[in-house]
């Protein structure tokens, strides 16, 4: 084992594990001051109780050998795992903290579509089956060398379908189920805190994609250009359209824009060059722009549009994937070179994650929802009083200790 690649490796994963705080303050800063705390605890309450879902039994069923489908339970509670086994130069318990953060922020990104109206003892019962029955089995579809969509070919290098697709899909799936908003569209409460929760995940997004490699070394550091090249070409795509459109290039725009162009080049980051991320930058920053302006026509209150930059991104980079992947980078020639079939397996495989995604979750949430004493929206009352106070008890801003 390389003591290089290590080094970087814990580095990756301290950054992914960042990315979770940054969305919370992305969402916290997009929603009404009395729901700040509920929406940043989505996030952070993500983080303890998927950590120990993880280490139980979700690296087993995602990353165990198993079937085509889903792993066992042959590493439950990490028996086994030596401290000195190896996985592909590093080793494997750092390999499970690398992809705990990954498990961790993906229905974190959920929450965004029910922020302000749903249960939070729900959610944390919700986080649980989650991560076990739908984020676990697409894992192992895709990364793990058993899975059925691994050995067709797929490429996602790093979460364009287990993280983002399957997010956004399930988001839909919440919206859905809880409904509306009593009072919807509300500006955001806190634009600083949505553009320093922006930074924060393009920050902690170089760990997500440039360390999905597993070594400190070219692809890596490919990886990290070409990500913050999408970054960089979605942001000013998303502020010009707004510009061309309202006259205007808010500060919240732009930090979608950029979040859009990240979703979007992750499955792409480790198979294409720059001129492939120019490309992907500018599709999701121009796709992402227009699926937010269609949902504001429909009565879908997926309230911090979930879907349209996650969902849609996350479609767009799948598919860009097979259409700029180049062999020099990645091993694995896209459309441009000649090798169209690698779009079929690229539709497949968003095609598999869209179906399975949306119809568990749905599943799972109606079940809860008609679980006696759970339930998933919070009374009338308690959301017009904000989740702040009703939920937590705590109120985000208050005025030198009085009322």
């Amino acid at each position: 084992m390389d003591s290089g690649h290590i080094a970087w490796m814990l580095t990756a994963s301290a950054l992914v594990m960042l990315m979770t705080p940054g969305l919370a303050f992305f969402y916290g800063g997009l929603v009404r001051a009395r729901n700040v705390i509920s929406t940043i605890m989505y996030s952070f309450i993500a983080m303890a109780v998927v950590s120990v879902v993880w280490v139980l039994w979700g690296y087993s069923l995602a990353f165990g050998e198993g079937g085509r489908f889903i792993g066992d339970f042959d590493k439950l509670g990490l028996s086994g795992i030596d401290i000195n086994e190896e996985s592909g130069g590093i080793p494997t318990l750092l390999f499970v903290i690398f992809q705990m953060m990954f498990a961790i922020i993906t229905p974190a990104l959920i929450t965004g579509a029910f922020v302000e109206r749903f249960k939070f003892t729900t959610y944390m019962l919700f986080l649980v089956i989650w991560v076990t029955i739908v984020y676990a089995p697409i894992a192992h579809w895709v990364w793990a060398p058993e899975g059925w969509l691994f050995k067709e070919g797929a490429l996602d290098f790093a979460g364009g379908t287990v993280v983002h697709i399957n997010a956004g899909v399930a988001a839909v799936a919440a919206a859905l189920l809880v409904g509306r908003r009593r009072s919807p569209g509300v500006e955001p409460h806190n634009v600083p805190y949505v553009v320093l929760g922006a930074a924060l995940l393009w920050f902690g997004w170089f760990g997500f994609n440039a360390g999905s490699g597993l070594a400190s070394n070219a692809l890596s550091v490919n990886a990290f250009l070409v990500t913050n090249t999408a970054a960089a070409t979605a942001a000013l795509t998303w502020g010009l359209f707004s510009q061309i459109q309202t006259g205007r290039m808010g500060a919240v725009g732009v930090a979608s824009g950029a979040v859009a162009g990240l979703v979007a080049i992750t499955p792409a980051s480790g198979f294409v060059g720059v001129m492939g991320a120019l490309g992907i930058g500018f599709g999701a920053g121009a796709l992402c722009y227009g699926a937010v302006w269609l949902r504001t026509k429909t009565q879908l209150d997926d309230a911090l549009e979930v879907f349209a930059v996650h969902g849609v991104g996350g479609i767009w980079g799948a598919l860009a994937t097979g259409i700029f992947a180049a062999a020099a980078i990645g091993g694995t020639k896209g459309a441009i070179e000649g090798n169209g079939g690698q779009m079929v397996t690229q539709l497949m495989a968003v095609a598999a994650t869209i179906g399975y995604s949306f119809v568990v979750t749905l599943v799972i949430l109606k079940v809860l929802d008609l679980v006696p004493g759970l339930g998933l929206r919070i009374e009338e009352g308690e959301e017009d009083q904000g989740l702040d106070l009703s939920v937590h008890g705590e109120r985000a801003f208050v005025r030198d200790g009085a009322d």
